[in-house]
C-alpha cells in the first residue's frame, strides 16, 4: 500500500484497518477499525484533515480531500461507493454515498441518509437523516433511503477486508 507522511502529516491507520496495496493515503488521514479502502481510491490530507470512522468502505477509486477550512469526516458503518469524491464534507454514520457521486465542501449527509449514484450534493447542502438525495445538482426525496441496505453492505465489506488481507496476494 502507498501511505505517505507529507512534512509532519502522518496517517494514523488502525491496525484493523485493510489498505488495498494500490490504494494511496497521504498526510492527515485517520482511518478507524474495520475500516477498508479499495484500489486506486485516493485518500490526500495533504493541506486538511480526514477522518474515516469504524467499519467503512472507501471503494474502488474514490477520491477522499480536505482544504484547511473544511475536513472531510466519513463516520461508522458507511458505503463510499467507487469512484465517489468527497471534499470537505461530513457523512455521517449509517450513510450510503453512491457510485460517481460529489459530496462538496460543508455538505452534510445525515445517518442513514443515501446520496444516490452521479448525484451531486452542493457546497452547504444537508441530506436529512433517512433521505434519498437524487440528481444533479442533487434534490432530496425524505425518507427514501434503506438503512438495511446500507448496514448489510457495510458489514460485507468488513468481512471483505478480513478476506482480502490473508487471501489477496500478487502473482507477477
Amino acid at each position: 500500500m502507498a501511505v505517505y507522511a507529507l512534512g509532519d502529516r502522518v496517517p494514523n491507520i488502525h491496525p484493523d484497518a485493510y489498505i488495498h496495496p494500490d490504494a494511496t493515503v497521504i498526510g492527515d488521514v485517520r482511518i478507524g477499525a474495520g475500516s477498508t479502502v479499495w484500489p486506486s481510491a485516493v485518500l490526500r490530507g495533504d493541506y486538511g484533515t480526514i477522518i474515516v470512522g469504524e467499519r467503512t468502505s472507501i471503494q474502488d477509486g474514490t477520491v477522499v480531500h480536505a482544504v484547511s477550512a473544511f475536513p472531510t469526516v466519513v463516520g461508522n458503518d458507511v458505503v463510499v461507493g467507487h469512484l465517489a469524491h468527497l471534499e470537505g464534507c461530513v457523512i455521517s454514520d449509517g450513510a450510503l454515498v453512491g457510485s460517481g457521486s460529489i459530496v462538496l465542501h460543508h455538505a452534510e449527509v445525515h445517518r442513514g441518509a443515501t446520496v444516490a449514484a452521479g448525484a451531486v450534493v452542493r457546497n452547504r447542502m444537508v441530506v436529512p437523516e433517512g433521505a434519498l438525495a437524487v440528481g444533479v445538482p442533487a434534490v432530496i426525496k425524505a425518507d427514501a433511503s434503506d438503512a438495511a441496505s446500507i448496514a448489510a453492505g457495510s458489514a460485507l465489506y468488513v468481512a471483505n477486508g478480513q478476506r482480502y488481507a490473508t487471501e489477496l496476494r500478487r502473482l507477477d
